[in-house]
């Protein structure tokens, strides 16, 4: 028996979150950097709850109008106050209901310039390590944020995307080039089940990439995110792979 987290980026105002969340086992939530505010955050995390799934922080950079996309000159101090910031004011909503955030995953650009940026990484660990050094970081496999969580003693999470190409070094491919988005629901679900079992994704141009996956992750903010959930799961169970919490799927 396989087991695999199922994520999701939500709280950004898609419209199918409260149908999503059920069926998905980590919930990544805009904390209202990229997208997202008090309201939805509130909304999102008492989502989760009544549904047993597990609220994460997904803090962005502060570009609304690119929903966090787009590359920005920032330092390792201000990625560091950004990701401080966005933990602390979901993790706010957690608290007032007793419960507690999981883990956190950055939004967009600063996912992928972390990828590749060892400073950057650093300061996204340094600041989950401040904030609560209990909390798992989820991130791209193979990244510098990976290696970022071991260099602080953090627990870590490999992602790997269900509708997402990838780059021949394990990176994703820029959505501005061609080929950036895996559009068929067949492709990207025997994609998906070969990351789990072999380990392997196929490159863009065409290379076998060897990849870790603990958690497949699904944008929520996509037409046909709910009925691409529902069949990821349906191919999981004809796959012998089982759906758990992040926090199981690293034991």
């Amino acid at each position: 028996m396989y087991k695999i987290d199922l994520n999701s980026d939500l709280g950004e105002g898609a419209a199918f979150d409260a149908e999503i969340i059920p069926l998905v086992t980590s919930a990544n939530i805009a904390c209202g950097f990229h997208a997202g505010d008090s309201v939805l955050m509130k909304k999102t995390v008492n989502l989760c709850l009544e549904s047993g799934v597990a609220p994460g922080a997904h803090p962005g950079y502060p570009d609304r109008e690119n929903f966090g996309r787009t590359k920005m000159n920032v330092t390792p101090e201000e990625v560091y106050d950004f990701t401080l910031y966005q933990i602390g004011a979901l993790d706010a909503f957690a608290k007032a209901k007793g419960a507690k955030l999981e883990h956190i995953k950055p939004h967009g650009a600063m996912y992928n310039m972390a990828a590749k940026d060892p400073a950057l990484s650093l300061a996204i660990a340094d600041a989950v390590r401040d904030y609560d050094s209990g909390l798992i970081l989820l991130a791209l496999s193979g990244s510098e944020m990976i290696k970022a969580a071991k260099l602080r003693g953090l627990r870590y999470a490999s992602e790997v995307f269900a509708d997402r190409a990838y780059e021949a070094d394990g990176t994703l491919r820029a959505r501005t080039l061609e080929g950036s988005m895996i559009t068929d629901e067949n492709e990207a679900i025997s994609r998906v089940i070969r990351m789990i079992k072999e380990g392997r994704v196929r490159a863009y141009t065409g290379e076998d990439v060897e990849i870790e996956a603990h958690s497949v992750c699904v944008h929520g903010d996509s037409a046909k995110a709910l009925d691409f959930v529902k069949a990821l799961n349906r191919a999981f169970a004809e796959n012998d792979i089982r759906t758990v919490k992040l926090s199981e799927a690293i034991k």
